[in-house]
């Protein structure tokens, strides 16, 4: 039986090698949801529902999954000013 462990590194460097490409062809992914279960990506989506409901079929256990929203800019820097 595989490591939990070593499938979330799996499924977070799957997810990075989606974010790469995202940034290398845009508008192929522009507005999607991209589920990996497992090491394999399982569903590219514009539709927040369809992507959980997909993702939970293709593995059940929230620890063997991982989702990217490719609408969201990872490398962009926030400033939290106050916490109300």
């Amino acid at each position: 039986m595989t490591d939990i462990k070593s499938i979330a590194e799996l499924n977070r460097d799957v997810g990075e090698r989606v974010l790469e490409d995202a940034k290398r062809n845009p508008h192929a992914y522009a507005g999607r949801y991209v589920g990996i279960a497992n090491g394999k990506v399982v569903i590219a989506t514009d539709d927040l529902h369809e992507f959980a409901r997909c993702l939970q079929q293709a593995e059940p256990d929230r620890a063997k999954t991982y989702g990217v929203d490719l609408q969201y800019d990872y490398d962009k820097v926030f400033e939290i000013w106050e916490v109300h």
